[in-house]
């Protein structure tokens, strides 16, 4: 008999769920809405939940008493006292299956890293980082909290720095930055004075959506920009440093999954994490996550299954899953 796993990357823009064979093949994808229950409550994750896994058992033309195991990476998850109120919300599914349940960003350890552990670092709109150590005994993280519990730098955070950097050029604080004219035309101000004035007064909004006008200006060398790329990059570095001394694993040769669309904006960003990450664990490689996320959400599914796939297999669901998610978009 086949058996067949349910992989869900529960996020705050958009679900997937997955479902594969024990050979690796994709054979279901469904997309829906958020699922983040920060976003959409529990009883929205529920519902998203409900129609994504619906759609990709209907696409594989299996019932739910066919899956053999099932894996929900879960953006949202961040503290223990969240697992119960995230159970009830997975439990009218009706899935008989082996459940496991994950923080989202730990896919990225799963689908990314060679052996299964290390460390994650998401740098997207905002900024997480997770780690596994290599028996899977500890578990280490940051609050993934922002700015209010000082983590930086995804690119909400790096905009945050960027508009300090416009008013630090406006009161002679700072050296000027080729991200002022940038930004004046990006909120459609008449000029750098109307720009401030309209940030202070909320007629006009710099947010994630304008960080690639940093690397923009840094790919043209305002020192600025520069500057800003390199910070985030010492930041983000810090963040796996802390995970890292959680888990004791600094003398280990680990990688550390690079996830987020800010790691796409400049080198310069991985350079800065990398030289920040190695004055405490030397043997640390940084490594960008090619496959999609839910890959490593149907890898928890086979563990929650005690199914381990070969290294064949785990790159077969590597390859499907990513032609598939591709595919789709």
């Amino acid at each position: 008999m086949t058996n067949f796993y349910l992989g869900v990357d529960v996020g705050g823009s958009k679900t997937h769920a997955a479902i594969a064979n024990a050979h690796g093949e994709l054979i279901a994808l469904a997309s829906g809405g958020a699922g983040n229950p920060d976003n959409v409550g529990y009883d929205g994750m529920t519902r998203v939940l409900d129609q994504v896994i619906g759609e990709a058992l209907a696409q594989a033309r299996l019932t739910r008493q066919q899956l053999s195991g099932a894996g929900f990476g879960i953006a949202g998850y961040d503290w223990p006292d969240d697992r119960r109120m995230l159970w009830e919300a997975i439990f009218p599914l009706k899935l008989d299956a082996p459940v496991q349940l994950v923080n989202d960003t730990v896919l990225g350890i799963l689908a990314g890293t060679s052996e299964g552990w290390g460390v994650a670092v998401v740098s997207g709109t905002g900024c997480n980082a997770w780690g596994w150590s290599r028996d899977r005994s500890r578990m280490g993280r940051v609050t993934g909290g922002g700015v209010g519990m000082g983590e930086f730098a995804g690119a909400s955070e790096l905009i945050f720095k960027a508009q300090h950097a416009i008013a630090y050029a406006w009161t002679l604080r700072g050296p000027q930055t080729a991200l002022v004219p940038l930004f004046v035309d990006y909120c459609g101000a008449r000029n750098l004075d109307d720009l401030l004035s309209g940030l202070m007064q909320g007629d006009y909004q710099l947010d994630a959506a304008a960080a690639p006008l940093v690397f923009q200006a840094a790919r043209e060398g305002d020192a600025v920009a520069l500057d800003l790329i390199r910070w985030a990059g010492r930041e983000l570095g810090e963040l796996a440093k802390a995970v890292v001394r959680q888990l004791g694993i600094a003398e280990e040769r680990l990688e550390v999954v690079l996830i987020g669309s800010m790691f796409k904006g400049s080198p310069l960003l991985t350079e800065s994490l990398r030289a920040t990450l190695h004055e405490l664990a030397p043997g640390a490689s940084p490594v960008r996550l090619e496959a999609p996320p839910v890959t490593g959400a149907l890898l928890l599914a086979m563990e929650s299954a005690h199914y381990a796939p070969t290294p064949a297999v785990r790159q077969q669901l590597i390859r499907t899953t990513s032609s598939g998610v591709r595919a789709s978009a």
